[in-house]
């Protein structure tokens, strides 16, 4: 076991990558890149359900490390100890282990909800696809610096790509702002993080976090290495008013693409590498964010209840939602910050859903203007109740996951924040169910249009189906129980985690205590 658990990471890397090699020589015929794909990412996602069997909650530190130097940058003899040049140093810990599942699991969902979408050129797609996944594990799990830089950009090549070849309308001017917009903000990344080798020696993340606690390291030249690496992340959530890229990727990407396109990178990011590792240059900066993100709450939920696209409503209802994890985020307070990880893995969930059902819509009718649907559900009645389920689960009805995370996040921002910011995000999740309940009255309920009454359409199909079913059972199981997830989100960063907020913070056990007297009351 202790094997497994030693190079478990690596496998979970070098999967989908030998996914992508082998998808790459096979001829392309038939369904056989999809075959290879979905076995791959089977493969993969078994192997992520390794972390959390195995994972041993309360430990502080990272587990299934591994750190092995790679490069010598500075020619030193104590370069075994990883202090002087780029290191294979991957690890998990309450942070980044169910992102890794998550990841994981929407791999399949990804090949199966492109089973019958991507007819041309499917080695390309389901290659490139297999590429992006070892990306988004490989950010998840990096502990050098320079190591996660190098997945981090990787992440931006085969979305573009495929944004490019497989756009809707007009992909390629998507694929550019996508790429322009997330690639110039790593720019400055590069340089603070090459300012932090100068000065420090090492790309080791856990070096970095205890050597720049000290006052050594502060002043006006840390606050402008912080702030490239915020203005990396913010982009990527994307944190109002950095999300101009945003709606015409959710417009143009295929549905595989835009379950990983915004959010879960970006969040993550923040909280390890930006408040983890100036958590004073975070403090500092934290009441400009609560405003910016209050703004990005009210933003994004009033212009999705104007869209008329279902893909651009998503995607204004995403800058709302990723504004409120943000908010707990930057609150600093553990209840808060628990719930915007929490609340994290439901997004990934629920807008994995709602993707391939949205998907569902436009391959079957070919259009994504809202005014054309209505009635739907007298065709697709088992797609119009994976909808309403998602949807319940997307505006926070108790028992369902979107409760749970919510509830966190806006009690923690009331009690331990700012009671009037807190009061203006609860109102602005109000306007949420509004426009996802209007959403969900209009494409399948109501008058039928004419094109629904006209148009000769099948239900879900097996593959879709089987897309579906996990991720509507997660949807009631974590808002059901939701301690099984918190249990090693509450662990992460160990000692120093407490350290990064007030002290007036409700402890950590008291997180799961409050979550199980609120699922009882519910109940």
């Amino acid at each position: 076991m202790d094997a497994i658990n030693n190079s478990v990471l690596t496998w979970i890397l070098l999967a989908p990558l030998a996914g992508a090699i082998l998808i790459a020589i096979l001829p392309d015929r038939g369904k056989l890149a999809a075959w290879v794909g979905l076995i791959t990412t089977l493969v993969t996602f078994g192997l992520t359900l390794h972390l959390p069997a195995h994972f041993i909650a309360g430990q502080p530190g990272f587990q299934f490390e591994i750190n092995k130097p790679w490069i010598d940058l500075g020619g030193s003899a104590d370069f075994a100890s990883h202090s002087s040049g780029i290191a294979y140093h991957v690890g998990v810990d309450g942070l980044s282990m169910w992102l890794v599942v998550l990841s994981g699991l929407l791999g399949p969902v990804g090949v199966l909800a492109s089973w019958n979408a991507i007819k041309e050129r499917k080695k390309v797609f389901y290659s490139l696809f297999m590429v992006q996944q070892t990306a988004m594990f490989g950010v998840f799990v990096a502990l050098d610096l320079m190591v996660y830089y190098g997945f981090w950009e990787l992440t931006l090549v085969p979305m573009a790509v495929l944004m490019a070849m497989y756009g809707r309308k007009n992909g390629p001017a998507a694929a550019t702002k996508f790429f322009l917009f997330t690639f110039i903000p790593s720019a400055p990344l590069l340089v603070a993080i090459l300012w932090l080798w100068a000065k420090t020696g090492t790309f080791n993340f856990v070096d970095l976090r205890v050597m720049l606690a000290s006052s050594t390291y502060s002043g006006t030249a840390m606050f402008w290495v912080a702030l490239a690496f915020l203005f990396a992340f913010a982009v990527k959530v994307p944190v109002f008013p950095l999300h101009g890229w945003l709606a015409d990727s959710f417009s143009e990407a295929p549905v595989a693409l835009s379950m990983v396109i915004a959010g879960k990178l970006g969040l993550y990011s923040m909280i390890r590498f930006h408040v983890g590792l100036f958590p004073a240059q975070a403090k500092a900066i934290a009441p400009t964010l609560i405003v910016l993100t209050v703004i990005g709450v009210i933003y994004g939920a009033c212009l999705a209840l104007v869209q008329r696209d279902f893909w651009k409503l998503i995607a204004f209802a995403t800058v709302s939602h990723f504004s409120l994890i943000t908010l707990g985020v930057y609150g600093f307070t553990l209840a808060g910050r628990d719930g915007a990880v929490f609340q994290t893995l439901n997004e990934g969930v629920i807008e994995g859903a709602l993707f391939v059902l949205l998907g569902v819509l436009d391959t079957r009718y070919r259009t994504s203007q809202i005014a054309s649907y209505g009635g739907v559900a007298a065709k697709l009645p088992r797609t119009a109740t994976f909808f309403v389920i998602t949807s319940l689960a997307m505006v926070g009805l108790p028992l369902m996951n979107g409760f749970i995370g919510e509830f966190l996040i806006l009690s923690s921002t009331f009690t331990g924040v700012n009671k009037g910011w807190a009061i203006v995000a609860t109102v602005t999740v109000i306007l949420g169910a509004a426009y996802v309940l209007w959403l969900v009255q209009r494409l399948f309920y109501g008058p039928e249009s004419p094109m629904a009454a006209t148009e000769p359409v099948h239900d879900l199909r097996v593959n879709e189906w089987v897309a579906l079913a996990p991720l509507a059972v997660l949807m009631l199981v974590m808002g059901v129980a939701p301690n099984v997830w918190l249990r090693a989100i509450e662990d992460f960063e160990g000692p120093v985690r407490v350290q990064l907020v007030d002290k007036n913070s409700p402890a950590p056990q008291s997180v799961r205590m409050v979550i199980s007297n609120v699922s009882a009351e519910a109940k």
